[in-house]
């Protein structure tokens, strides 16, 4: 029983400062109002002079779509090398939108609809394409 009890040890640094001192909580409504400050570990990781593009569902979309096009054989950008076509992956991710499509019927926006009802249309008839001009590559 006694290495059943000897597991692991999670510490929360997040209340700390640099000199190890708590801080106070930050209230839920100063945190949504306020401006991400500059030494957060997200802005950290972008390099300097460049922004991130904003996360919202349509940006999510077409990240997931890209991959699954790229996955397909398409090259989005010409100086990159070409990605091995794998079409399971690729129908993976088509079946993850496709559940997204149905979990958030009636949840979404209009702009947001129609950005997940023509990608997967998009997607649905370039792997329908794919197989059927290629159908050994399809069985795996």
């Amino acid at each position: 029983m006694s290495e059943e009890e000897k597991g692991f040890v999670i510490r929360d640094k997040r209340g700390k400062t640099e000199s190890g001192s708590q801080t106070e909580p930050e209230s839920p409504s100063a945190t949504s109002t306020s401006a991400p400050s500059s030494s957060s570990p997200s802005s950290e990781t972008v390099a300097e002079g460049q922004s991130s593009p904003p996360i919202n569902f349509s940006s999510f979309v077409f990240s997931l779509g890209s991959s699954s096009l790229m996955l397909m054989g398409e090259t989005l950008d010409p100086q990159q090398p070409a990605i091995p076509v794998n079409l399971a992956q690729a129908k993976e991710i088509i079946d993850i939108l496709s559940v997204l499509e149905v979990k958030t019927k009636g949840n979404l926006t209009s702009d947001e609809k129609s950005v997940l009802t023509d990608m997967l249309y998009t997607l649905r008839m370039k792997y329908v394409g794919v197989t059927t001009n290629n159908p050994q590559s399809s069985s795996s």
